[in-house]
Order: structure tokens, then C-alpha cells, then sequence
């Protein structure tokens, strides 16, 4: 973002309100969480080299340990760098699998979680995105840009991402500057929700 303000978001660490819905077990926080750090393990699977078929494998067995695991993941723990050594972790025992069996094919049953998400392709992901941390944070604006209305994102997006005044986005949209404060707020409080705690 252009300007990162005392009230952005992105900057402030504490528990996910994301991370807590999972381990209440909520399925639709579960493919969220899927959702939004899929890329960033794809990412890490891509950079030592997999091909699809054992990216794959490695992607399901990563969040296989994650359903099986994230009771435990404490408030003040970064799940990024817990998600991070499970991947490296996971990484590793194919590559052990290879060096005794080269013709294993790895992978391990998935919970009826797993069961029900789609594996998400290479292609899906931000293949161009060096950035670990912003690829995180564009998949979790994603998240939850698809909680509002079209209208009330555009008034958030322009006010709090481009830098519009208050008053032009008003104008543009026909509502009262009040109107758009309310939008940039309420969106700028989800997304505060969902990023506490996400950074490496």
C-alpha cells in the first residue's frame, strides 16, 4: 500500500481471528486458511524444485499436519513460521522417501477436511512474487474482500489504497464522506482481524 499508516493493518501482530475460527474447527475458516496460505506454501514447494505430481504430495501432507497440529499453535506463535518449518519438515521426508524408494510417490490420506478442498494448481499461485509476505497478504485481501459488497470495497480501495480524498470518493459514489469513512473502517477492522500475527 502507498501509505502505511499507525492504521494499517498489515503492521500490527497479534492472534488471528482466522487462525481462532480454525481451531473452533469452522470448515469455511479451514478453506480460508487453505486459501490464503496455499500460495505461500506452493511458493516454498516451487523454490527446491518439485514437480507437480510430488508438489502435490508435499502440499497435502503440509496441511494434513496443519489440521492435525494447529490446536496447539499458541496466540503469540507467527503461523507463518510454524507453517514454514512444517513445509521444510514435509520437504525433507520426500526427498528421504526418494533417497530409499525412487520411485515413491509419497503423499499420506487426507482428513475429510482436505478431502473436500480442490488442490490448488502451480498456476494458481503468484509465480512472479519474491515477496513472501505481500504474496500472504494479497491472498488474505482476497479473503476478504468477498465478504462485502462490490460498492463498499471500490469506496475502501479508493480512499485507503489509492490515496483518493474522502470527499471526491463521496462524490464519485453519490454517498456523504461519513459513508466512505464507515466503508474504509469497517473493511480496515476485518482485515486488521485477519493479519494480526500473519507475518514470518
Amino acid at each position: 500500500m502507498a501509505d502505511q499508516s499507525s492504521n494499517d493493518p498489515l503492521a500490527e501482530p497479534a492472534a488471528s481471528s482466522l487462525i481462532h475460527r480454525v481451531k473452533a474447527h469452522d470448515e469455511m475458516a479451514w478453506r480460508q486458511l487453505v486459501r490464503v496460505y496455499g500460495a505461500l506454501v506452493w511458493h516454498w514447494i516451487r523454490h527446491v524444485g518439485l514437480q507437480t505430481a510430488d508438489g502435490n504430495n508435499v502440499f497435502q501432507e503440509v496441511f494434513q499436519a496443519v489440521a492435525i497440529g494447529i490446536g496447539g499453535v499458541r496466540d503469540d506463535c507467527s503461523f507463518c513460521g510454524w507453517l514454514r518449518v512444517i513445509t521444510r519438515n514435509k520437504v525433507a521426508d520426500h526427498f528421504r522417501r526418494m533417497q530409499h524408494d525412487p520411485t515413491a510417490a509419497g503423499g499420506a490420506d487426507s482428513s475429510s477436511w482436505l478431502e473436500q478442498l480442490p488442490t490448488p494448481e502451480l498456476g494458481e499461485t503468484e509465480t512472479t512474487e519474491t515477496d513472501e509476505l505481500a504474496c500472504l497478504r494479497r491472498r488474505a485481501l482476497d479473503v476478504v474482500r468477498s465478504e462485502f459488497e462490490q460498492r463498499t470495497w471500490q469506496m475502501f480501495w479508493l480512499s485507503a489504497v489509492e490515496n483518493q480524498p474522502t470527499r471526491e470518493v463521496a462524490e464519485e459514489f453519490g454517498v456523504s464522506p461519513s459513508a466512505v469513512r464507515l466503508a474504509k473502517s469497517r473493511i480496515l477492522r476485518r482485515l486488521r482481524d485477519e493479519l494480526r500475527g500473519l507475518e514470518p
